[in-house]
């Protein structure tokens, strides 16, 4: 979490007198410097209240969103939970509404079905040749997998599931992950207690850093190269894919 960069808070000025040219003494230091805040203030809201009287500008085309509309959209939630609907589900409780809304594309286990995509498995993959992405071994935070289920899921039905089915999916989905107990319940209470396994897997973009070595602050960008040489065309070197061949064999 970065923090925020504190100002220190600036010395006030000495009220020591001015002396004017005849000797006397004039208004202090001090003086001066609050009629200065309190101009620049007022300036400020003069500003301001001038802003505010001018009439929102109109462009001709739609409307401004009704408060409902919005709230129909603004349904995102944060790795820390901000932003959760009322509700809870129990994992248990999850399995009936995976089978029926989510087991025909995603397996049974989650293991995929087809050429959709699985959502549990994987653990250990990611550093091999064949990396499985899913909810247990590639997501970072609990938030990626609630938030994507409750704006785009069941697909072709999405934001059908009621706050409480929702939660006892994703709670389902966590099981299926081995990351909770069958018995726990999903809530905004319990939120902050499940632990992703991948969430350390990540860390902060430093190629400024590490790539920096790499980089050429003057890159060619016409007549880089004198000639360019063709060494082989697809269909002579007979890259087409092995199940595309043997259908062209066929016919």
């Amino acid at each position: 979490m970065m923090r925020k960069k504190v100002t220190p808070h600036p010395q006030p000025l000495p009220a020591a007198p001015l002396r004017c040219a005849g000797g006397g003494e004039s208004q202090p230091r001090f003086g001066l410097l609050v009629s200065g805040i309190l101009a620049s203030v007022g300036a400020a809201l003069l500003i301001i209240t001038t802003a505010l009287a001018e009439p929102p500008r109109k462009y001709g085309i739609g409307r401004e969103a009704t408060p409902h509309e919005i709230a129909g959209w603004d349904i995102d939630v944060r790795p820390d939970g901000q932003g959760l609907p009322p509700g809870k589900g129990a994992a248990k409780g999850g399995e009936a509404i995976y089978m029926a809304r989510c087991a025909a594309c995603h397996g049974e286990f989650g293991e995929g079905a087809g050429r959709w995509p699985a959502i549990a498995g994987g653990r250990g993959t990611l550093a091999s040749h064949d990396p499985n992405k899913t909810v247990g071994s590639y997501f970072p935070y609990l938030s990626t997998l609630f938030d994507y289920t409750r704006h785009a899921m069941p697909f072709g039905d999405a934001q059908s599931l009621t706050n409480d089915e929702l939660y006892a999916v994703v709670a389902y989905v966590l099981w299926l992950n081995d990351v909770v107990e069958p018995d726990f319940v999903l809530s905004k209470d319990t939120w902050s207690t499940v632990k992703m396994p991948n969430a350390g897997g990540f860390h902060d973009d430093d190629r400024e850093t590490s790539e920096k070595a790499f980089w050429n602050p003057a890159p060619c960008m016409t007549n880089c190269k004198d000639a360019v040489t063709i060494t082989g065309r697809a269909r002579a070197i007979d890259v087409t894919p092995e199940d595309q061949r043997r259908s062209r064999d066929v016919e």
